[in-house]
């Protein structure tokens, strides 16, 4: 009996039919011990590192043996390979130290000649200054009692999550009233298509109050009496709609006359945690609260404006661009994309009191100046370079925490990064990734931002290199295939990058097209019509005339038969349209075509 069964173990222990079955029997046994772990707890943050990772590496090996064991039992039944896979049993032993020698001379070699790419490249590029150390664009300290950030009303849009240093408070405190995350919208409609909106420079556009003044008088609920109520105050009878839109707006006075105030402050450094070790889990609350507190002060300035008060709308003007500058430090990409949409707000009353000539000769010249801080151009490198450096850290962080590889995949496809459902198949392909193919994506992402990225916005001659953004979107494309693993990375980070750059360009474009058409107001305020040409404004009326940032050539100028002119640059398509916008169907600007154009309204 003993023999009988000794016999029908070596047998299923020989026969290669028999042991891959096994094989592929065991492993599936494996696999659904590892899902059943991963699946009732949080097994990569509950255990400590080491068994967690000796955990993915143990199922890793159950799906390695599972592919084997299926596809020997299956190829067996063919005479040759059987044969084959019969001599290999019988050298079973040799042939797995074999294998595992391969595998480790693969990790080995794939890692050395990964990070040895990275740092020969990387040595180069810094001899020519480049940097890629996230902590070279952290912003310097700011004493506490010179800083913006950190006064009271514009830290209460933030210290319910956060506190001075950036550190997120767990769990957050919901006692604290957030008195900078200003609103025109009512809390119950915010994100209705019926609310009523704006005007726009760009399309030559004015703001009509009138919807303004009928959203903020319409009820937008009832009481517990049954009564009608509204969030904002209004007259019990109608106004003008200017007089109407800045009683309601008045729930804010004293937030904004507190925050006037406090913009007197020298400098301005939010509490950003720069020392987290996942530069992507950064938490930056405060972006969407100055961008909604920037939408008030349109309204308001706005409405100031047709109420007869440009002074007034001078100061909300103002305190909008400091808005702006208030974040210009931070290395985040988003942090700019934000303070670009917060210019094109701030640009709004701008435009709207040189068209109707509501701002004096003195107001314009205050405006001008405070145009004339913002550096779109300067920022963009600086913001390229601060992405360089931050995937650097985000690189750093993946190689040391493979599976966080999945959850950016999950956060750049609008996911929740923190999502705990990630499949365990992906946990282990990411934790089989040899350190050397990220090294060799931080390579390929890095020379990408270096030969096309960051070089595109030339800050000496002050133009945007449209055929250097289409060089490097022509490489991206080039390189975005199914087997180019070391592309992995820029290609899912990169086209945001792209975009991003054709809204910096508007950016500039727009502060040279809003401080020559001030300087052309001012010459008409002094000889009572527009000039012949650009060239009369300078030094009286600006310092010096911007040239269009996209063809280093002047601006197009032409005055009108009815005493008015048109300004425009010739936008991202390179093309004179003659002042034509582009728009898409909705009606909506489209800055990759068209030009891009400051004109007085159409009637």
């Amino acid at each position: 009996m003993k023999e009988s069964l000794k016999s029908v173990v070596l047998k299923s222990w020989n026969e290669p039919r028999r042991f891959f079955i096994w094989l592929t029997l065991f492993s599936l046994i494996g696999i659904a011990i590892g899902y059943a772990i991963f699946a009732s707890t949080n097994a990569l943050q509950i255990l400590p590192g080491w068994l967690g990772n000796f955990l993915l590496t143990a199922t890793a090996v159950c799906l390695a043996g599972l592919l084997l064991g299926f596809g020997c039992f299956v190829l067996a039944w063919i005479p040759p390979v059987c044969r084959l896979l019969t001599w290999l049993l019988q050298r079973r032993f040799f042939v797995l130290a074999c294998l595992v020698t391969l595998v480790a001379l693969f990790y080995a070699e794939e890692n050395w000649r990964g990070k040895r790419a990275w740092d020969n490249c990387r040595h180069e590029w810094e001899a020519k200054c480049e940097k890629f150390d996230f902590k070279d664009f952290i912003p310097p300290p700011v004493l506490d009692e010179q800083n913006f950030a950190l006064t009271p009303i514009v830290a209460s849009c933030y210290n319910h999550i956060l506190d001075r240093s950036g550190h997120r408070i767990k769990p957050a405190n919901t006692n604290i009233e957030d008195r900078l995350t200003l609103d025109i919208y009512r809390q119950v409609d915010r994100w209705s298509d019926h609310t009523p909106t704006n005007g726009n420079w760009m399309k030559g556009t004015i703001t009509d109050l009138r919807g303004w003044q009928d959203y903020y008088r319409r009820p937008s609920g009832t009481n517990t009496s049954g009564m009608a109520t509204n969030e904002f105050p209004v007259a019990t009878q109608p106004q003008t709609p200017a007089a109407d839109v800045l009683l309601a707006l008045s729930k804010y006075d004293a937030a904004i006359e507190e925050l006037r105030q406090v913009s007197r402050l020298p400098a301005s450094r939010f509490p950003v945690n720069y020392d987290d070790e996942n530069p992507a889990a950064i938490l930056l609350p405060h972006l969407a609260a100055l961008k909604r507190c920037s939408q008030v002060l349109q309204l308001r300035s706005q409405a100031e404006l047709q109420n007869g008060r440009p002074e007034t709308a001078l100061a909300d003007v103002k305190l909008s661009l400091y808005l702006i500058n208030s974040i210009h430090t931070e290395p985040f990409l988003i942090s700019h994309l934000v303070r670009i949409a917060m210019l094109q707000i701030a640009l709004q009353p701008i435009y709207e009191g040189w068209a109707g000539h509501l701002w004096s000769d003195e107001q314009l010249v205050a405006l001008d100046a405070e145009l004339a801080k913002l550096d779109f151009l300067a920022d963009y490198k600086f913001t390229m370079r601060g992405e360089l450096g931050i995937m650097d850290g985000i690189f750093d962080f993946i190689r040391k925490n493979p599976e966080q590889l999945v959850r950016l995949f999950v956060m750049m496809n609008d996911g929740n990064p923190a999502d705990e459902s990630v499949p365990l198949v992906p946990r282990i392909i990411c934790h089989a990734i040899p350190n050397g193919w990220l090294y060799q994506n931080q390579l390929n992402y890095a020379r990408s931002m270096v030969n096309y990225n960051i070089p595109l916005a030339d800050s000496t001659n002050r133009i945007f290199s449209v055929n250097l953004c289409q060089q490097g979107e022509v490489n991206l494309a080039a390189t975005r295939t199914p087997w180019a693993i070391f592309n992995y990375m820029k290609s899912m980070l990169l086209p945001a990058l792209g975009a991003g750059a054709k809204k910096f360009a508007v950016a500039q474009a727009s502060v040279d097209l809003a401080r020559t058409a001030l300087a052309l107001e001012r010459y008409r305020l002094a000889h009572g019509e527009f000039p012949e040409s650009l060239d009369a404004l300078a030094p009286q009326f600006i310092a010096a005339v911007p040239h269009d940032v996209i063809s280093g050539q002047p601006l197009k100028y032409r005055r009108t038969s009815d005493g008015q002119f048109v300004l425009y640059s010739v936008g991202w398509n390179e093309t004179d349209d003659g002042g034509v916008v582009g728009l898409r169907e909705s009606g909506s600007v489209d800055i990759s075509k068209g030009d891009w154009v400051w004109r007085y309204p159409q009637k």
